[in-house]
């Protein structure tokens, strides 16, 4: 993955175009880096949407196909998860 590399007060005067970046950021002070900004997330591509919209549809006929629903699932993981740390304790 490539990195870009910036002095710390540029990074500081053009912080809100870095911010936009899809790629991490080596901040330097005197040719040492000091710190990294690495991007938490990025802008969702129509692709991203369409995989998305198509996974909740794949969702809706599972539970269809197996006679619940979306309330019934969560309360059965919730059910899950609080046997799980009965079990951890």
């Amino acid at each position: 993955m490539q990195t870009a590399r910036v002095g710390i007060r540029e990074f500081r005067e053009k912080l809100t175009s870095y911010l936009e970046l899809s790629i991490p950021v080596a901040i330097t002070r005197h040719g040492e880096t000091v710190g990294f900004y690495i991007p938490a997330h990025r802008k969702r591509g129509e692709a991203d949407l369409e995989a998305l919209r198509r996974a909740g549809e794949r969702l809706d006929a599972l539970l269809a196909a197996a006679g619940t629903s979306e309330e019934e699932l969560v309360a059965d993981f919730k059910d899950l998860r609080r046997q799980a740390r009965k079990v951890r304790r």
